[in-house]
Formats: C-alpha cells, structure tokens, sequence
C-alpha cells in the first residue's frame, strides 16, 4: 500500500512537472510567434509606406502624364486597341523632342550657360537693370533652349543674386518666367506645342515665323514696360567670376543641335536626325541619355492615343468640331488654363482644320498666361523659389496670377485688334 501510494504520489508529482513544463515552453513559442509577427508587421508597414509615398511622388511629379495616361486607357473602350493606333503617333515630334533635350542638356552640362548668364550680369549695379537682362536673358534664349531649360537656367542664378529681397525676388522671378513662355512662343522650337502643331499642319518656317513673331514682339514691349514694377535699387553682388572653355563634347553638341535645326527646317529627315543624336550620345557622352524628360514623351504618347481614339467617333468628331468652330483661340486660350497649353494642343489639333491652326498656334501660347499651370514651366520657377529659404508662397501665388491674367487679357485684345489677325 505504502508502495502503491508512493508510485501514484511520483506519477502525479511527474504529469505535473511535464505540465509546467510544456506550459513554459507554449508561452516561449507565443512570445517569439507574437516577436516575428510584430517585426514582420513593422517590416510590412514600412515597405507598404515608402512604396506608397513613392506612388504620391510620383502623382505629384507627374500629374499630367498620369491623367493622360487615364484618359488614353478610359478612350480605349470607346475605339479598341488595333493596329491603328501605330498611325495615331506623331514619330517626328516625339523624336525632335527627344534629339533636342539631348542637345539642351547636353550644353547645361558643359556649363555654356551658367557662364553666359554670369558674365552677362556681372556688370549691372541697379537691381532693375539686372532684372532686365535677366528677363531678356530669358526671353530670347528660350527660343532655342525652350522655356523650361531656360527657367531651369536663370531663376537658380536669380535666388542668388536676389537673396533676402522678397519684392524684388519674386516680381524677378515673375518677369523670368513671363518672358520665358512669351519669348519661346517665337520659334518652332522654342516649346513643346509649337513643336506639335508645327509638325501636325506642315508649317514652313516662313508661315510660322508669320504668324508668330508680331504677337511675340507686343509680348517683348509688355515685358519692358513691367521693368517699371521692379523696385530700383543699388546693387553689389561682389566679383563676377566667369570661366568658360569649350570641350569636345561641347563641340558635339553644337553640331547636334545645327542637325536638329535642320531637321526642323524639313532639309534633314527626322529618322536621320535621331540616329545622328543617338550615335553621338552613345560614343561620346552615353550619361546624357539618362537627362531627357521621358515623362514629357510618354505624356505626348498618351496624348495621341487619346485624341487618335475619339476622333475616331464621328459625333464626338462633330460636337467637339462644333464647339470650337470660330472660337479656337479663346477654347484653346481656355482650356490651357486648366490642363496646360502642351496637352491642349495636342488635344485640339485633331479637331481643328489647317485653315484655323494659327488660331490654336496663338491660342495656346498666350494660353501659357495666366493661371499656374497653364505653362508647366510656370510651375518650374515656383518649385525653385518654393524652395528658397524665407519663400514666401502665398505673396508669389498672388502677384503671379495678378500679373499673368493680366497680361493674358491685354494679348487676346490685342489678337483681336492687330490686322494681321484680323
């Protein structure tokens, strides 16, 4: 007996050791269970986060590409995917674009332009005198360097030179961007919609040149006038050093771009003029290639397929065709407001007969005027000043709309005024 309870008293004492035991044991494979979940949580959490962010950046970035990547994809179940849709592409703008960022950056790179724009200020003393070389700086340089590189260019040059000046920086800036968009207006190559429509209606030069340059040299004697609003003040930026010695690649560069100007000039074919800036790129300076914004590219891709696809819809055709019937400078002037005068170009071009393109050619250049982002190059010189210690958004935000409005509604009166577009 004294046996038999001993044994039982053993088993019972042993079952609870092993239940304690496996207890312990439970509660350590709960903890780590709960350890990994947390870390794979925390892990899930963090790359879900940054993936998201980089979507936002890239939204914000690319507003316009996204949206008319929206709007190829909904025009896709109105006309559906076919072999067509090769032909809705305009290859010639897309390369011309292509080769001539190539070349723009291309001669950012070697530094001709910071060297131009220093040595060209370095000898002003009144803060109004400056401002007018710089805006002049702009205007006349975007004809060839387009209005994006040329902000790109001497807005940075102005931060500096007018830092700590609120007033002065900001009506600066503003002039700079004015004339940018105004100046590049003056050739086929000076932005991206001249571009577009110049290819889309087989201008000759002279026709464009025509059409363009009265308005073009109103917008210079608006600009000179503004200078009024530049306080004038005495001004010492210390000494000026300016260096600039020519590299190879600057040299090829040049030889790019005067390839470029004929291929725009229709004396080059554009293929010929693609395969020149490619080879070239490739022997001599491959990094340049990464410099293009292929995000422009994409958004005139898009653009194309859009507009390709519901003007292949004979009532749609027809009520858009109606709509702008003897109002295609105003809509275009309009709706560049609200979507950019890049996309609205190549949106109206395929319903605007060639007998009206002047009125789209003027329409969405004077279009650039007037809200923000009518002109993404506008949206350029406000990301840069943004940036700037003590930016003051608001007060540029507000003499920038004042200003652009403005001088939108003195160059559709004078549109309507002027004989020759009458």
């Amino acid at each position: 007996m004294l046996y038999s309870g001993l044994t039982k008293g053993t088993v019972s004492q042993s079952h609870q050791v092993n239940f304690f035991h496996f207890v312990r044991e439970t509660e350590k494979l709960r903890v780590v269970n709960v350890s990994i979940q947390a870390v794979y949580e925390d892990f899930y959490k963090c790359v879900w986060v940054k993936f998201m962010n980089r979507i936002k950046e890239f939204l914000k970035a690319e507003t316009v590409l996204c949206i008319a990547l929206v709007l190829a994809v909904a025009s896709m179940f109105i006309t559906p995917p076919s072999a067509e849709y090769l032909g809705y592409i305009d290859y010639s703008v897309i390369a011309m674009l292509f080769c001539l960022m190539v070349t723009v950056q291309g001669f950012v790179k070697t530094g001709l332009f910071e060297f131009l724009s220093k040595k060209l200020t370095g000898s002003f003393k009144s803060s109004r005198a400056l401002s007018a070389a710089l805006m002049l700086l702009c205007f006349f340089t975007a004809m060839l360097i387009t209005n994006d590189v040329a902000l790109l260019t001497f807005v940075p040059l102005t931060l500096a030179l007018f830092s700590g000046r609120d007033k002065l920086l900001i009506r600066c800036i503003i002039l700079e961007t004015a004339a940018a968009n105004l100046g590049s207006m003056a050739t086929p190559i000076g932005n991206p919609q001249n571009l577009s429509i110049y290819s889309y209606y087989n201008y000759s030069l002279g026709d464009f040149f025509l059409t363009m340059l009265p308005i073009s040299l109103l917008s210079l004697v608006v600009l000179l006038l503004s200078l009024v609003f530049i306080p004038n003040e005495k001004i010492s930026h210390g000494e000026v050093k300016a260096a600039f010695s020519p590299t190879r690649n600057f040299f090829v560069y040049a030889v790019i771009f005067a390839v470029c100007v004929c291929s725009v000039a229709r004396l080059l074919d554009y293929r010929i003029c693609l395969l020149i800036t490619l080879l070239a790129a490739l022997i001599f300076d491959r990094k340049i290639l990464a410099k293009p914004d292929y995000a422009l590219l994409a958004t005139f891709v898009c653009f194309f397929i859009f507009v390709g696809n519901i003007s292949a819809v004979p009532a749609v055709e027809e009520f858009i065709g109606g709509i702008l019937n003897g109002r295609e400078m105003l809509v275009s002037c309009g709706l560049s407001q609200i979507i950019s005068n890049v996309p609205c170009a190549i949106m109206l071009s395929g319903f605007i007969a060639a007998e009206n393109s002047d009125a789209l050619l003027i329409g969405v250049n004077i279009g650039g005027m007037g809200t923000l982002i009518a002109s993404l190059a506008s949206l350029i010189s406000f990301k840069l000043y943004s940036r700037s210690e003590s930016s003051k958004k608001g007060r540029f935000f507000a003499e920038f709309s004042v200003y652009n409005f403005a001088v939108l509604g003195l160059l559709i009166l004078a549109v309507y005024i002027m004989p020759m577009y009458g």
